[in-house]
C-alpha cells in the first residue's frame, strides 16, 4: 500500500473545504471498498479525510412524510431500524442480501453508493482498463466477461454497479443529498449514477469536493407489494449476477403503480419507466409480466459469456413480479436473515 497521510473531520465544511484543496485525497468511513481498492494499488491517495465524527448518523423523519438516511448511517442500522422495517420494507430486504454481517456493521449508507464496480480487469492492474485508465482499453469486451453488463453499456466500458441497496433505492425513487464548495443540492437518484459513456471513471455526479450527507426516501414505501429477487453464484456473501428490486401498488388484482430496478446488469441500477407505465392499469397477470420483462431486456446486448443474463432477466424480473404480487404481509426481518445466510 502507498503511504498517505490522515485527518479527522469534525464538521461537514471542513471535510469538504480539505477535499476541495486536494485533488489526491479521499473521503474515507467504513473503507469496506476503499482500502480493498488501496491495496490493490486502484486508489491511490495521498491524503485520507476520515468522516466518522461527523453528525450524520441520524435516520429520522424528513419534512416530507418520508425518511432521511444519514450517510454515515451503516447498512446494519438502515437495514435495522425499525421505521425502515416497517415503511420501507424493501430496502431493509434488499441491505440484508448484501454482503456478509460484519461487513453491514462497518459499511456506511453514503459509502455504499460510492462503492465501485467488481470487474476483474478493473482490479487486475496489469490489464488495460478505462474505468482505471482513461483511454487503455477495455479486457472486459474480449475477455471472460461473464459478470458484466448487457445494459446502458458502450464500446469503452461494460463494467457493473455492484450495490444491492442502490437497486432499492432506484426503485423507490430516493434522493441524494450532497454538500459542497458550493453549498448544499439535492440530486434525483435516477440522476446520481452514470452510464458509461465515453467517461467510464466517472460513476456518478457528484462535482469536486461534494460529500454525500444524507439519502432521503419519499413517503410511499410499497409496504404492501414488494420483493428483491438476488440471484448470485452462490446462496451468500456474493454479488448479483442478476437482481430485481420491484414495488407495486395494487387495487385488487390491478396494478395502480410499478417500479422495477435491476442490478447487475448496467453500469448503474437500470429502471425503464416507460414500461414502468405500460402497467398502469394493467392486470397482475404472469402474461402481462413476461410483456414487460421482454420490453425491459429489448436492447440488451451480450458480450459472449453473458449471454446467459439476457433470458435470465427476463425470467427474473416476472419471478420478482409474481412474488410481489401474492405478497400480503411486511417484511419480517429475522424470518428474511434466517432464510437466506
Amino acid at each position: 500500500m502507498n503511504s498517505f497521510t490522515y485527518t479527522s473531520a469534525t464538521a461537514v465544511d471542513t471535510a469538504v473545504r480539505d477535499k476541495s484543496t486536494n485533488s489526491k485525497s479521499a473521503f474515507v468511513a467504513g473503507g469496506t471498498n476503499l482500502l480493498d481498492l488501496m491495496k490493490e494499488n486502484v486508489e491511490k491517495p495521498t491524503h485520507l479525510i476520515g468522516l466518522n465524527k461527523l453528525p450524520l448518523t441520524a435516520i429520522e423523519d424528513n419534512s416530507e412524510g418520508g425518511l432521511r438516511l444519514g450517510a454515515l448511517a451503516t447498512n446494519a442500522d438502515t437495514a435495522w431500524h425499525p421505521e425502515v422495517e416497517k415503511r420501507y420494507p424493501l430496502l431493509s430486504q434488499t441491505i440484508l442480501a448484501g454482503a456478509t454481517a460484519q461487513l453491514r456493521n462497518m459499511a456506511t449508507n453514503g459509502g455504499n453508493l460510492l462503492q465501485r464496480t467488481r470487474c476483474y480487469y478493473f482490479y487486475d492492474t496489469s490489464t488495460p482498463c478505462n474505468k482505471r485508465e482513461p483511454g487503455s482499453g477495455c479486457s472486459a469486451l474480449q475477455g471472460y466477461n461473464r459478470i458484466h453488463a448487457i445494459l446502458g453499456t458502450s464500446p469503452q466500458c461494460i463494467a457493473t454497479h455492484p450495490s444491492d441497496m442502490a437497486v432499492a433505492l432506484a426503485a423507490l425513487e430516493a434522493t441524494v443529498r450532497v454538500s459542497g464548495p458550493h453549498g448544499e443540492r439535492t440530486i434525483a437518484f435516477d440522476d446520481f449514477h452514470r452510464l458509461p459513456g465515453d467517461q467510464p471513471e466517472c460513476d456518478n455526479t457528484l462535482e469536486t469536493g461534494e460529500l454525500i450527507t444524507a439519502v432521503d426516501l419519499p413517503a410511499k414505501g410499497f409496504e404492501k407489494n414488494f420483493t428483491y429477487l438476488k440471484l448470485r453464484d452462490r446462496t451468500s456473501y456474493a454479488f448479483a449476477v442478476v437482481s430485481v428490486a420491484v414495488g407495486l401498488e395494487l387495487e385488487g388484482t390491478t396494478i395502480k403503480e410499478a417500479r422495477i430496478a435491476l442490478g447487475g446488469v448496467a453500469h448503474k441500477p437500470w429502471r425503464d419507466m416507460a414500461v414502468e407505465e405500460t402497467l398502469r392499469g394493467q392486470s397482475a397477470t404472469e402474461d402481462n409480466f413476461r410483456q414487460a420483462a421482454t420490453a425491459i431486456m429489448h436492447n440488451a446486448q451480450g458480450y459472449g459469456y453473458n449471454n446467459f443474463k439476457i433470458e435470465l432477466g427476463k425470467r427474473a424480473i416476472v419471478r420478482a413480479l409474481k412474488q410481489a404480487t401474492e405478497m400480503d404481509q411486511p417484511l419480517d426481518a429475522n424470518a428474511y436473515l434466517n432464510s437466506n445466510p
